[in-house]
């Protein structure tokens, strides 16, 4: 299958060890890659409350955040296909720090909307130089497990975001929680710098730019448009469950952060099993399954506006279906990714993901400033549906069009 070992060979004395470092090193940094936006969903009733942001622009946060990545993103590939995975993953981290810090001394909301903005560089950045550190130094056979773990990683921020640092929030307040949060991405940077070897001289500027020209082929353009539903799906929910459970449940806001971190316990299973299940003859269905239980999902949450006990169902439901769906998406970039374009195909796919991010939460807002939580979960259980179809879709016409036949 195209794209699978051609990037570059692993080193054949690669031990389990060192898989098993790299792969918490990946994690971390796809852990702070989208920390802030789980931040602003866990800490979203305080800042409604203490910082005197409206519901719309909660959702505006996370519009600015993900419309800058989406924007970011196709040059994020190529710089990260060009300088390496070292260099790009301390960015990534030094980045992430940096938003955070300018979240945690933000007066208002003008402030929290261009730190949110400078945390869009981190996201862009984080799909390309992950996958290309993975095909650069993990075996063939291990690159599903591996990718899983390391998407997992974005839902352990959920869980960070909802639980320790949530709590942490009620005894420092929310602003310390956030400040915890910008040195521990300090540290982490430091962590990428020493741990990962130098990056390869950087290549001349025809061969860097040789595949850059050339367009995305394959399963990108679709997955990118499968990536775009979901993305707008789950950021709706990443936004705007905890508010939820605070405004429509009667939760605390202790309690109605932890929906963020149950839904982020439930998405590392869902990444990390999914993402074992792709094997190459089985992937391309994979995306249209778990939208469909992502569909099941957003009609439990719209039900647990009158049956209050089914939004920890649903919380537990997105994160095994809905958000294990991106994790697949990128083990099939990597299975079918051309050489030298791994990172580029990567960030493309990334971008319909981040457009999606921009999209939905701000149309989920006008519902929630209303008080129309159970209309907002069936828009996102459209969202869902349209993913499902477009990858479904795809899946069919890969069958009937892949030389080797059907799978």
């Amino acid at each position: 299958m195209s794209g699978v070992g051609t990037e570059a060979r692993a080193p054949a004395g690669s031990g389990e060890a060192r898989t098993s470092g790299l792969t918490a090193l990946l994690t971390t940094a796809m852990a702070f890659s989208m920390l802030q936006l789980f931040l602003l969903g866990a800490l979203g009733p305080r800042l409604v409350d203490r910082l005197g942001v409206s519901e719309t622009v909660l959702g505006l946060t996370t519009t600015v955040g993900f419309g800058t990545a989406a924007v970011l993103s196709p040059v994020g590939g190529r710089i990260v296909d060009r300088v390496g995975p070292r260099r790009s993953l301390v960015a990534l981290l030094a980045v992430s720090a940096v938003a955070l810090g300018l979240i945690g001394a933000a007066p208002g909301s003008g402030l929290l909307l261009a730190a949110v903005a400078v945390g869009g560089l981190p996201q862009a950045l984080a799909n390309p130089a992950t996958n290309k550190a993975i095909l650069a130094s993990v075996p063939p056979q291990r690159r599903g497990a591996v990718t899983g773990a390391k998407q997992s990683g974005v839902q352990l921020g959920a869980f960070a975001a909802g639980l320790p640092l949530a709590v942490a929030a009620g005894a420092i307040g929310w602003r310390g929680a956030v400040w915890v949060a910008a040195g521990a991405a300090l540290l982490a940077a430091l962590w990428a710098w020493r741990a990962l070897p130098a990056d390869a001289p950087r290549p001349s500027k025809d061969a860097a730019n040789g595949p850059g020209p050339s367009r995305p082929h394959g399963p990108v353009p679709w997955l990118a448009a499968f990536s775009l539903f979901l993305g707008a799906g789950i950021a709706s929910v990443n936004t705007y469950l905890a508010l939820f459970g605070a405004r429509s449940l009667d939760m605390g806001p202790t309690t109605a952060g932890a929906l963020i971190a149950v839904l982020g316990v439930a998405g590392i299973a869902g990444r990390i099993g999914w993402s074992r299940a792709a094997t190459p003859g089985r992937a391309p269905w994979l995306p249209g399954l778990l939208a469909g239980g992502a569909v099941g999902a957003a009609l439990l949450l719209a039900a647990a506006d009158r049956v209050d006990p089914l939004v920890w169902v649903a919380a537990v439901a997105v994160g095994v279906f809905a958000v294990a769906g991106n994790a697949v998406s990128m083990v099939l970039v990597m299975q079918r990714s051309a050489p030298g374009r791994a990172g580029q195909d990567s960030a493309l796919v990334a971008a319909g993901f981040f457009a999606g991010f921009a999209v939905g939460p701000p149309l989920f807002g006008l519902l929630a400033e209303r008080g129309r939580y159970g209309e907002g979960w069936l828009l996102v259980a459209a969202e869902f549906a349209v993913a499902g179809a477009v990858a479904l879709a795809w899946a069919v016409r890969d069958r009937r069009t892949r030389p080797d036949g059907p799978r």
